[in-house]
């Protein structure tokens, strides 16, 4: 009798690939991987700034929850500007709920709707807490090419609701 595996060539190992996304997460998982870019800020009450930025979109496959985690940096110094993180929960019928808690001690609870086809999402503030100037913002993201974009509107209790924040990141 032979010896198991002599004579037989040994079969090349393949790449392992990642888990499939829970069902839940799999609409968006467009988002999911790590994102680094460049963005500009501005708003009435501010000189107008250029950031670095990279966002962390995650999850666990046995979980039906994003994790999310941002962090900027001032484009010309390299200096840490913000960081902000949360969790994004997906939705069967289209929406989806986000909680995010910034460096700067403001908390947002946001609902919104996503298109897996389109590859976008739109976010709206249910709450803003801790914050006694912002009162509402706005979350616009889309993949298009291989890039994520996406605006962020905020509205402060002198402003309307107003651009302030847009990026444009790859994926890396």
């Amino acid at each position: 009798m032979e010896a198991a595996g002599a004579g037989t060539p040994t079969p090349t190992p393949t790449p392992t690939q990642p888990p499939a996304p829970h069902p839940a997460v799999a609409p968006l998982a467009f988002l999911l991987g790590k994102w680094r870019g460049e963005g500009e800020g501005s708003f009435p009450t501010i000189s107008s700034f250029r950031y670095g930025e990279e966002l962390l979109f995650s999850h666990h496959p046995s979980k039906p929850v994003i994790s999310y985690t941002q962090k900027t940096w001032k484009a010309a110094s390299g200096e840490p500007m913000h960081a902000e993180s949360g969790y994004w929960r997906p939705r069967p019928d289209g929406s989806v709920e986000v909680v995010i808690a910034q460096s700067t001690g403001l908390a947002e609870v946001q609902k919104g709707s996503y298109d897996a086809e389109k590859k976008t999402v739109t976010l709206q503030s249910e709450l803003v807490g801790n914050a006694s100037k912002v009162k509402q913002i706005t979350r616009a993201f889309q993949v298009a090419d291989g890039e994520l974009s996406y605006v962020v509107q905020m509205a402060t209790i002198t402003t309307s609701l107003q651009p302030h924040l847009k990026a444009l990141l790859k994926k890396i």
